[in-house]
């Protein structure tokens, strides 16, 4: 049986009851700062404006994070985290290694293209060179999974003479990370320099199948793309 989440309830000024939920407030907060930040950036995201729209206040985001610079890194490693634990539920181990890549790719297209905010937080954080997310061993730690992933595919496919040897999983990595996530953070330039909604459904289906082609005619031995 299993065992129900501590809350309590208390009476705010307006005499409205309320549930007291430390980890869905913290949760709450770190959700609707994500978007913010994604929004406005680090330097233009307003702590009282992230308090508004959540079920907390300005000082008790400031007893859970800090500083704003303290949520902004909380809202990396939640970003990171959906990305890696999204990953975790491929359940890709048992697969040929042919379609366990395949999976990996769908998977990282679709959720880039779900989360826009996550590609707008990573740029944000490329504009500041990367400085708030080395102080996170949290993100760090996260990732040696991704890596790990595709080492594991990497090597079944050498073993069953289906991959390129010589490649580095980092870099097929870099190559996955690229194409999808330059699908999100250039849609909109695209769209409009070219006259053509490159968001369409149509479009991103068409887009979906060809970055999968690129990343396996990439790893997969000329001789063996027959049967991709």
């Amino acid at each position: 049986m299993s065992t129900p989440v501590s809350t309590s309830r208390t009476k705010s000024r307006d005499g409205v009851s309320r549930v007291q939920d430390p980890e869905g407030t913290r949760q709450n907060i770190i959700e609707v700062a994500a978007q913010e930040f994604a929004l406005n950036g680090l330097s233009g995201a307003r702590i009282d404006e992230i308090a508004a729209k959540t079920r907390s206040s300005k000082r008790m985001i400031y007893y859970y994070f800090g500083s704003k610079e303290g949520l902004y890194v909380s809202a990396l490693e939640n970003a990171y985290r959906q990305v890696r634990e999204g990953e975790a539920k491929l359940d890709i181990e048992g697969l040929p290694p042919l379609d366990a890549l395949k999976r990996l790719v769908e998977f990282t297209f679709d959720h880039h293209h779900q989360h826009e905010e996550f590609i707008r937080m990573v740029m944000i954080e490329n504009i500041h060179h990367g400085e708030f997310l080395e102080r996170s061993g949290v993100i760090r730690d996260l990732n040696v999974t991704a890596i790990g992933n595709i080492e594991a595919i990497y090597a079944k496919g050498l073993a069953d003479g289906l991959f390129r040897a010589g490649l580095d999983p980092l870099e097929i990595h870099w190559q996955i990370s690229a194409l999808c996530f330059f699908n999100v953070s250039n849609r909109a330039t695209f769209s409009k320099i070219f006259g053509k909604d490159v968001g369409s459904p149509a479009y991103q289906e068409s887009l979906r199948r060809q970055t999968v082609e690129m990343v396996l005619r990439f790893v997969v031995k000329a001789e063996k793309l027959g049967g991709v």
